[in-house]
Order: structure tokens, then sequence, then C-alpha cells
């Protein structure tokens, strides 16, 4: 029952991925780092990666922390503070800080040994929340030594832009003055020709997607209409399946299949549009005549539609963050999601990078400690991430036959509580 992974090579896509990210005075992070956050120097970040740990550790405003800078370059940075489940910025600096909030992400480009350095900081200007600094860096060709240089320096919208390839030198650069400094340099460089990297860097956080699928809203039956991507609840999942079955017609034939593999007892789905041009999705299931819309559709089912739909796509997101995915899935299904994820980013030219956060041990069971980190609070209540790899040892453990999950149930991942003694399979 597992979704087999797309043909990437025939698809022409931008092999750009995120190697490491720092995090500064947002939320429980006071300074979090994650993957190669130095220069040309530590582990980049996995294809997949899954990140547990209790409530309150910090899993959620991780992928709140992606969201929040997309929504910086989509929509400027004090909508991006005032989205009602962040509340403004002084509900997102850290307690106690009077710093900005800061973010750096090294991205791989079309050159490993020369990744794309880039920061920014937001901070508060008469009460509005404006960018105070923003920064690309990356070295010189056949550079392999030294700091990278600057091809976008800004400070409160003011400085300098390099255009094409080139970084540094005076003669090449472009003085820069923005206006509205609720907007990156990076949303208006980003649409110049004469800038390649920034447009492609800003074509790439833009398709970003975080999934906070909510199964009532995947129950509306929507005008019809097709839709190219997917939203972030899912409620136009009936558009996007319109829009695959015109448009990639073999790719909906495997969504249909791999939903009917995955669900006991469904046999079909079928688009129809009704008389007032809606659009339904038509069940068959094993034993019933007559067919179910997506309005009596379990949870499990139309979640389990929603990531086919993620996972077939030939063209896929870059990056895509769930929470907690396995909620409201059969447990048979969890540890069956997990290697689909982990098998479809397996490959080192897979386009698409997917991170998640579980409570489940089944979940993490069918992963490696190199994809797995634990998040934890300090004395102080900033959250620390930690990769599971890096515990005493997890991989001697994972190497004997002890499941990950088995191993965390146990406490082995938290040297503060007692052990208890690892079961090798709970099945």
């Amino acid at each position: 029952m597992m979704f087999e992974a797309p043909n990437h090579a025939k698809v022409g896509l931008d092999m750009s991925r995120l190697l490491g990210i720092r995090i500064q005075n947002f939320k429980s992070f006071e300074n979090l780092a994650l993957g190669q956050v130095t220069y040309a120097s530590g582990d980049p970040l996995p294809r997949f990666a899954c990140f547990i740990g209790p409530n309150g550790s910090g899993k959620s405003s991780l992928l709140d922390a992606f969201g929040f800078i997309a929504d910086c370059l989509l929509e400027g940075v004090e909508a991006a503070c005032d989205k009602p489940h962040r509340g403004g910025f002084e509900r997102l600096r850290t307690q106690g800080s009077t710093e900005p909030l800061s973010f750096e992400l090294f991205f791989e480009d079309d050159d490993a040994a020369r990744p794309i350095v880039y920061d920014f900081q937001v901070d508060l200007r008469k009460g509005v929340p404006v960018v105070i600094v923003e920064n690309l860096r990356q070295r010189r060709r056949n550079q392999t030594r030294g700091k990278p240089y600057y091809f976008l320096k800004l400070s409160r919208g003011v400085g300098k832009a390099w255009k094409g390839d080139f970084v540094s030198g005076e003669d090449k650069a472009i003085p820069i003055k923005l206006v509205d400094l609720n907007r990156l340099g990076l949303t208006t460089l980003g649409n110049l020709a004469e800038h390649p990297r920034i447009v492609r860097l800003r074509e790439y956080v833009e398709q970003w997607y975080l999934s906070y699928f909510v199964p009532n809203a995947a129950r509306v039956q929507p005008p019809a209409g097709a839709q190219r991507w997917l939203d972030r609840e899912g409620a136009n999942i009936a558009n996007v399946l319109q829009y695959f079955e015109r448009t990639y017609k073999s790719e909906f034939k495997g969504i249909v299949a791999q939903v009917t593999k995955s669900i006991p007892g469904l046999k079909g789905l079928k688009i129809e549009v009704s008389e007032d041009k809606r659009l339904l999705l038509k069940f068959n299931e094993s034993g019933y005549q007559d067919p179910f819309y997506q309005q009596s559709m379990s949870d499990g089912t139309l979640k389990m539609l929603a990531y086919a739909v993620l996972l077939a796509d030939p063209a896929p997101r870059p990056f895509i963050g769930i929470e907690e995915p396995e909620n409201g899935l059969y447990i048979e299904l969890i540890e069956h999601l997990a290697r689909q994820f982990s098998t479809h980013t397996r490959s080192e030219d897979a386009p698409t990078q997917l991170f998640v956060t579980t409570h489940l041990p089944y979940f993490v069971d069918a992963l490696d400690p190199k994809q797995v980190w634990i998040m934890r609070k300090d004395a102080s209540g900033h959250s620390i991430p930690k990769r599971v790899a890096d515990l005493p040892g997890v991989r001697e453990l994972s190497q004997q036959g002890v499941p990950l999950g088995a191993q965390w149930y146990s406490h082995h991942f938290e040297s503060r509580e007692p052990k208890r003694s690892p079961r090798k399979s709970r099945r």
C-alpha cells in the first residue's frame, strides 16, 4: 500500500533545497539552529525530517516559523505578524527579549559548493513591524575558502544589490532604496530579470506549502473550477482533483488507485459536477449500491486523499510542512504513511523537502535516526532541538533492530527520565 514516487526526471524542476536555518527571538526560539548553519560546514537538513517531543516543546512553532517567512514574502511583515493565530509582533517575540526577530537560511542553489545565505530581521518602528536588515550572500565561482560575498545588502531598505551572478565589487553595485519597509527586498527585486538568483529564491519560497488539513473543510462541495494547488486546509481538494483529471490524467488514476488500496472497502472515486455547478467527490464502497460523497467520508479517508494528491504531483511544491499527519488515521496506516513520506524524498534529486511533526511512536518506527529531531525546552523555557542520531546509544539500538518509536516510548531520548527496557517490536 505504498505510494510510488513519481518520475522526477521527466519534469524540469529547480533543485533548490533548504540546507539549514537559524531562528532567533521568535516565540520560544531564542537561538535555534537546524542543519547547516555555518557556511560550507555542518550536516545539511535531510529531504525528510520529523520533529517529535511533548506538547508545548516548539514543534508547531517551528512549522509556523516557515509559514511566517513565506507570509512575509507574500503579504508583507505586518500582515504576517498579524495573522489571527500569531496575534501581532509582541506575541511573536521571545518573552523577555528586546531584539528583533531574526532568520538566517542556507539554500542549495545550482552549485552545491556555493550555497546562498539569506537573512533578514524584523523589528518595530513607531509601533509597526518593518524589515530592518536583509542580506543575501554567496561565494564567488571557484572560491573554496573564505566568507561569502554580498549580492544584496540592505539596512532599513537602503543599500546595494549586484546584478546577475556577480558578487561584490563596487563598480557592479546598484544603489537600492526601498520605499515600503513592510516589504522584503526579496519580494521587490525578485521580480526583476537582472537579478536571477533573487528571482530563483523568491520563486522557491513562494511555493512553500504548510498543510493544516481540516477534514470538515474538505467536506464542502466547492464551485466547479480546476485549481492547481491544494490550499492549507484542503478546502479545495475537489478543485485540485479536477485539475489533475484534466491535466495529469495518469497521475489522477494513480491517486485513485493508491487511495483505494489504502482504505479497506473503497472501490473507486469519481468527480461529478452537480446541476448547480458544484464539485462532488463520488466514493464507491464495497457492499453499498449507492455512492457516498465527501461530506459523508471519514477524516482518515479524506486525509489519505490529500496526501495522495501531494505525493503524486509531477511538479510538486519544493518544501512541504505537515503538522501531525497521523491524526484521524487507523493505526495500521500510520507506519505506512511514514514510509511513503520517507520513500518519496529518499532520492538526492527528489524535488520535495518534507518536514512533519508527530506525537506517535508508530510513525517514528519507520524512520532513520538522522531523520528525527526531538524538541525540548531548557530551564528558561526556550526550545532546543536535538537530532536523535546524535544521542548516546540510539544508533546502536537501531542497528540491533530496536525501532525508534520503541526507544522514544522507553525514554531513551530523555536522559533526565528513568529508562524502561525498549521493546523490539509492537507487532
